[in-house]
């Protein structure tokens, strides 16, 4: 959907009732539409919203019932909110590619980093490959990728840059490919260890029934430490460390990892 409609009469504009109902308003931007409902979310990742929605941190104790049956991630648990109420509310990350998508009765595991909100009718696990969240059951959930994303089924080797996750498959093994490690290219890196590791050198393996979701890029989408405010105009605070005890402002850690400071659930 274009932000533009007749050529030259000026971009769409919206209001609470032309907005989408959890659909795209465009393809860096999806619409969710809370209905006296919950969602969980990502926190940064709501740009706006129309109605009457609170944001509730998961350690808030009316919410412990949804909680014990919806999240079991406690290393992410200080980066997630519950939204609720009755509205519509924008979500956005940083005009990545953002797409909806449906489970049904199934399992799906993605980069933490790329999933930015779920119905609270999945269930979030903390994955046995680090940097990765799994959700299980049936219902909606909201994802960004650099770029849009291809779905291919295995087997398959897939360079860990491009790999958003997988659905209804055994985890992926690694993969290194001896010509390449052997080669000149290979053999100057182990000397001087100069040079970052390729896809072409190392690889994610997947086998068995099921569907691998890549995106259209070699290049990680950034994350932001957790618990810091962004250092940028506008934002009061910019750059100090919020009383979430998240990293150093400027700090980076692996896409996809918690901060380096201890978590502690609910906090």
């Amino acid at each position: 959907m274009s932000a533009y409609g007749t050529p030259g009469a000026g971009p769409v504009i919206h209001d609470p009732m032309t907005l989408p109902a959890d659909d795209n308003v465009n393809p860096y931007t999806f619409c969710v539409d809370l209905k006296g409902s919950q969602w969980f979310l990502q926190k940064g990742k709501m740009i706006a919203y129309y109605g009457a929605i609170e944001f509730n941190g998961i350690g808030h104790g009316r919410l412990d019932h949804l909680v014990r049956t919806a999240f079991h991630s406690p290393l992410h648990a200080s980066d997630w909110v519950v939204a609720e109420g009755s509205g519509r509310m924008l979500l956005a990350d940083r005009a990545f590619d953002v797409n909806s998508f449906d489970l049904d009765d199934g399992n799906l595991t993605i980069r933490s980093g790329n999933l930015l909100a779920f119905q609270p009718t999945l269930a979030l696990k903390q994955s046995i490959v680090p940097g990765f969240l799994t959700l299980i059951g049936t219902g909606k959930f909201v994802a960004a990728s650099n770029g849009p994303v291809v779905f291919m089924e295995p087997p398959i080797r897939v360079d860990p840059q491009a790999l958003v996750g997988w659905a209804d498959c055994p985890s992926p093994c690694h993969h290194y490919d001896h010509g390449y490690l052997t080669g000149v290219l290979g053999g100057l890196r182990a000397m001087t260890g100069l040079g970052p590791v390729s896809g072409e050198e190392h690889q994610f393996e997947f086998v068995g029934a099921g569907t691998v979701l890549l995106q259209s890029s070699e290049a990680l989408m950034a994350e932001q430490a957790s618990g810091v405010l962004p250092n940028e105009p506008g934002v009061p605070g910019a750059g100090r460390v919020s009383r979430t005890g998240g990293q150093q402002a400027g700090t980076q850690g692996l896409p996809g990892q918690p901060g380096g400071l201890p978590r502690r659930f609910g906090l």
